[in-house]
């Protein structure tokens, strides 16, 4: 196996397969969790909105695939009881994992406590699902301060960085990547990282496991600590494990 189809089967374990399009509805639920055990194995997770839970739950039933969902999604910015009550009733449909949006934009406006101030309530609401702290990495731009929103998160205790929502201009980068990876190596605790957004090819991903690789080791990036999250870099990662040129554009819509 050459390096890219190696890279390609790393990356599809580790994948968070992802529909948060606006017009998600049931029947894509259910194409998506039947793409989720591919040909060449499952992925990760799936992430999808709180109220596709239960469906998403129906179908992945014996696969071993875990379900993610989003909460204070996509802004950041919703009162923090709303969001406790959404942790509360996604894990009681069955959400494995939460991704969740921190306050960025406080950040911005030099409040530094409420990112870990929140993500402290998360993690007590969602029990024993990972919590993954959305920092918005994009939004944030300058270095320093996407590196204070790591900072801040780790602090909160979270079990993940993730980079982006998808949602913004700008999402997941090599150099913000780096900034995420760096903190969580520098942190005595053992969180994972989540690149999300704009990865749309076997190349993109193998960036990002690169990056893995270099900072925390070779044998760090495993789905227990490393996720990418996407739905249209399914295709190509597959046609690159069949031994073909991918050069399919992701489907519209839901690549986030």
């Amino acid at each position: 196996m050459d390096d890219l189809s190696q890279a390609a089967a790393r990356a599809l374990a580790c994948l968070d397969l992802t529909d948060l399009s606006d017009d998600a509805d049931s029947a894509g639920v259910e194409a998506l969790c039947r793409r989720a055990d591919t040909r060449h194995g499952p992925v990760a997770a799936v992430c999808l909105w709180p109220r596709f839970v239960t469906e998403a739950r129906g179908h992945l039933i014996g696969t071993g695939i875990r379900i993610a969902t989003v909460v204070n999604f996509p802004t950041g910015a919703e009162p923090s009881e709303d969001v406790l009550a959404l942790v509360e009733r996604a894990r009681e449909d069955g959400a494995d994992e939460i991704d969740l949006v921190v306050p960025y934009r406080d950040l911005m406006e030099g409040q530094e406590e409420t990112i870990p101030a929140l993500v402290r309530r998360v993690k007590e609401a969602a029990g024993t699902a990972p919590v993954k702290a959305i920092l918005e990495t994009g939004v944030l731009g300058d270095e320093a301060l996407i590196r204070k929103a790591a900072e801040r998160a780790l602090l909160g205790g979270a079990d993940f960085l993730k980079t982006s929502t998808g949602k913004v201009p700008i999402n997941a980068t090599p150099v913000s990547g780096r900034i995420l990876l760096e903190a969580i190596a520098a942190d005595a605790a053992d969180a994972g990282f989540k690149a999300a957004g704009g990865v749309r090819s076997t190349a993109d991903a193998a960036v990002y496991l690169e990056l893995a690789d270099e900072i925390m080791g070779p044998d760090w990036a495993t789905p227990a600590r490393f996720r990418i999250g996407a739905s249209g870099v399914l295709t190509p990662l597959l046609q690159t494990l069949d031994g073909q040129d991918s050069t399919e554009a992701p489907l519209p819509g839901v690549e986030y």
